[in-house]
């Protein structure tokens, strides 16, 4: 027995003394379980990988053992013992007699997984140790080329990995279960007596083309610069927030009534600029006015009472930049775990996030196509829409119809592939004012002013796709001063109370 060491080979040489959490039997009996029936490796492979064992001999029998079963070969005891006759750590603990006294000591194959989960969250603590001496050791060494930001960051980078591989696959479930939640989930959409299947944008035609922001989707918003897609991102997500009710269901248990708590990453603007945004829309007093300082009594106090009363407002704003896709996963999984949790994420935008693989390391666009993936798992994993904006190429520039197509999405199709809708902002008022005629030109300078007239105030959101629903466009009213999207009146509208 001496000549086997009790702490697996990949652990750091620092931690070989300490008595880390682990529990032996458990490993034997997970092993022997499989070594007595093959079947049982299928219901366990994806919670235990080699290195989640303690004892190095117990990593390699069943490192050898998956191998041969996942080929087909029937594997037990005594076909594994003439692979394993020269492995000196199984030589000391008795050689072909210790697999077979495995084999036959496992008291039943059904208790397999709750082996195999014990061995999973041992591993898990063992890792959290080690990560956390690594840490403590780091941050003690002071030296010139480490500074402590980056040592968070990779710390940081290091438990999303751990929390990442750690999670076990849900893997297959029966029709029955996808049945049972289809029509949970259509019985709902009918008790609401035809609302909204989703959390409400605030913008009514917008809704009732998505249906609200459902679920698990990644919704794209893109534009080109100037269109007003920060503005939209900020106006539904304050919508959101504005609307968070929290109290007692109908059921009797406490939770969401209406509205949600909003994430929003914003890597271009810091959180002062994107607050007096919402602020700007909130008061109804115009953003350049704020920024100057150039604002009346009554402004001024508007802009005072509406900071107070969004001051409760659950909008939580992140704007480190250059952020890895990596962190925000694991912030967003941080806010998620708080009392209110997290019912919306914004990412403004999408080009302005790292990757984190060496994948992602030799391209852009393997980059964005792992940027579009991770944040497509984020909404899944989280049970919450992603609302990501994003770039357009310049060739929308080019075309006499400036009006934006899928084609125009900036570096990656990733970004259409793994969407479940995409948007375009467009303002055509932007591009015709550009097109001005001289003062000489009477004509063309009348229909420019009348083209004017029909375009101010106005602003197109353009579905590309939708995979759930209907594409199309939709009207919405843009005031510039207060960079505020709205419900826009239609024309037989005008003379009655709109309802909005």
């Amino acid at each position: 027995m001496n000549e086997i060491s009790t702490i697996p080979a990949n652990l750091p040489q620092e931690a070989e003394t300490a008595d880390l959490p682990h529990n032996v039997e458990a490993e034997q009996q997970l092993i022997g379980a499989i070594l007595s029936s093959n079947d049982v490796l299928d219901r366990v492979d994806d919670l235990v990988k080699p290195d989640h064992f303690y004892d190095p001999v117990h990593a390699d029998i069943f490192a050898l053992a998956s191998k041969r079963i996942t080929s087909g070969v029937q594997t037990d005891a005594t076909t594994l013992k003439n692979f394993m006759a020269d492995h000196p750590g199984l030589k000391a603990l008795g050689g072909a007699e210790y697999l077979i006294r495995m084999q036959l000591s496992a008291i039943a194959t059904t208790a397999a997984r709750d082996y195999a989960q014990l061995i999973h969250d041992l591993a898990l603590r063992r890792s959290l140790i080690n990560l956390g001496k690594d840490i403590a050791d780091q941050a003690q060494a002071v030296r010139d080329d480490s500074n402590p930001d980056d040592q968070i960051v990779e710390a940081e980078a290091k438990l999303f990995q751990l929390a990442s591989t750690g999670t076990a696959s849900k893997g297959f479930q029966s029709f029955l279960r996808a049945l049972t939640d289809a029509v949970d989930i259509a019985n709902a959409a009918y008790n609401r007596g035809g609302g909204l299947a989703g959390i409400s944008t605030g913008l009514v035609d917008l809704d009732k083309m998505l249906g609200g922001l459902h679920d698990s989707d990644l919704l794209i918003l893109a534009g080109r610069p100037s269109m007003g897609k920060t503005s939209l991102a900020t106006n539904v997500a304050f919508n959101v927030a504005k609307a968070f009710k929290w109290g007692q269901k109908p059921d009797g248990t406490e939770g969401k009534l209406n509205g949600g708590v909003v994430g929003f990453f914003s890597l271009e603007m810091s959180a002062a600029q994107l607050a007096q945004r919402v602020l700007s829309e909130a008061a109804e007093v115009p953003s350049e006015l704020i920024r100057k300082g150039d604002l009346n009594e009554q402004e001024f106090q508007r802009y005072l009472r509406a900071a107070q009363e969004l001051e409760s407002c659950p909008l939580y704003i992140d704007d480190t930049p250059a952020l890895p896709v990596s962190q925000v996963a694991a912030r967003a999984r941080r806010l998620k775990r708080s009392k209110y949790g997290l019912d919306l994420l914004v990412i403004d935008y999408l080009q302005l996030l790292r990757g984190t693989s060496k994948k992602a390391a030799d391209s852009r666009v393997n980059e964005i196509s792992e940027i579009t993936q991770s944040l497509k798992a984020i909404a899944k994993e989280l049970n919450i829409p992603v609302i990501a904006l994003s770039q357009l190429s310049r060739q929308v520039e080019s075309r006499d119809d400036k009006r934006p197509q899928l084609s125009d999405l900036r570096e990656s199709g990733s970004i259409e592939q793994d969407a479940d809708v995409v948007m375009f902002v467009y303002r055509g008022e932007y591009y015709k004012e550009r097109e001005k005629p001289g003062e000489e030109n009477l004509e063309a300078m009348a229909q420019w002013q009348q083209d004017m007239e029909q375009l101010h105030g106005k602003a197109e959101v353009i579905i590309g796709k939708q995979r759930h629903g209907p594409v199309g466009s939709v009207d919405l009213s843009f005031e510039g001063r207060f960079t505020k999207f709205g419900n826009l009146v239609k024309p037989w509208q005008q003379d009655s109370d709109p309802g909005f």
